[in-house]
């Protein structure tokens, strides 16, 4: 297979490119040469935002057979690079994300929830939502409902995260100490390890799939319990979990997911739309999700590796909680489980 990777050197990206390399695939990659690709790839140089942008990748020899995409913001972007590479490519595969679907989406939800109004093929770049809808669009329009693979991810965890999440919580339990531990405990996540993502796309532009998948795995496949069981261990760390109770930890002004990343409370409108979504479609086309502490340990690995900071989106809020207020909640709460 000859894969064209738009983007391809971080997170997602390089993740597709090292599954693609492993297969024994021919890579392309086309990015802004802000970051170095992964060794083994062919790399073109442009910028998709700038007049004469994909000058590089319209003169470049060949045919792919497929093309990978990750654009997150202004959807003509993904309009004018798939209208140019529709008559040199076999299939589109555009990462969009389950933000596409309106909020809040229902626990349950498959593929044919409603989704977010007001977005254009054409568009400017307004919110990550329609961006993200906006793209879909792009890639259906250039390549038609079956040449176009829509990959609608829920949260992505895994090495080279740089929006911070998984990397926030190994590091605060490193440190040690009381952890303040949003409950309860087996409280349900659903999330796709980067790599299992990576590879559920390579298989879907070579069988052939099109039209939108929700790519996140089976609801409970961890729950807030075994992941933060699993940062302590791969650590080593001897911090004490505080599983603490919802209200204690909302009546303290901690923004779920922002403070507490991954975490939203139970039986809430935000917990059923992240973390309950139908995903059989995905499954039943051979989805595999690796075990939390796979995903875990191999993230404090590669976070270990560059120096224990990762690296974050400029696009994206930092994430984790103020060690101050943290202490103040575990000091005067008495609601524990």
């Amino acid at each position: 297979m000859r894969l064209l990777l738009l983007g391809g050197t971080e997170f997602v990206g390089r993740a597709v490119a090292e599954a693609a390399l492993g297969r024994g695939w021919d890579v392309t990659v086309f990015h802004r040469g802000r970051h170095a690709p992964t060794a083994g790839v062919r790399s073109l140089h442009g910028d998709r935002t700038a007049p004469d942008g994909l000058a590089a990748l319209g003169g470049a020899e060949g045919d792919w057979d497929a093309v990978v995409d990750t654009w997150s913001a202004a959807p003509h972007v993904v309009r004018d690079s798939a209208r140019l590479l529709r008559d040199r490519a076999g299939r589109y595969a555009y990462v969009s994300s389950s933000s596409v679907y309106t909020w809040p989406r229902a626990a349950g939800a498959d593929e044919d929830a409603p989704v977010v109004e007001g977005a254009a093929a054409d568009a400017g770049q307004t919110d990550y939502a329609r961006d993200k809808r906006g793209g879909e669009l792009a890639a259906v329009e250039a390549f038609g409902a079956d040449r176009s693979l829509l990959v609608r991810a829920g949260l992505i965890l895994g090495p080279y995260e740089n929006v911070g999440r998984l990397p926030w919580w190994l590091t605060r339990v490193a440190r040690g100490g009381p952890v303040l531990a949003p409950g309860p405990r087996d409280l349900a996540l659903q999330y796709i390890d980067v790599r299992d993502l990576a590879e559920w796309i390579l298989d879907g532009v070579e069988r052939g799939s099109s039209g939108p998948y929700n790519l996140v795995g089976p609801q409970g496949h961890a729950t807030m319990g075994t992941l933060l069981d699993a940062c302590a261990q791969v650590t080593g760390s001897t911090a004490e979990l505080r599983w603490t109770d919802p209200d204690v930890i909302l009546d303290a002004g901690i923004e779920p997911w922002l403070h507490l990343p991954v975490w939203l409370p139970p039986d809430s409108e935000a917990h059923g739309a992240m973390h309950a979504a139908d995903v059989s479609r995905a499954l039943a086309t051979g989805l595999h999700c690796r075990p939390v502490e796979q995903t875990v340990t191999d993230t404090w690995t590669w976070l270990q590796s560059i120096g224990g900071t990762a690296p974050h989106r400029p696009d994206r809020p930092p994430v984790g909680l103020d060690p101050e207020l943290e202490a103040k909640v575990l000091a005067n709460s008495r609601s524990v489980r």
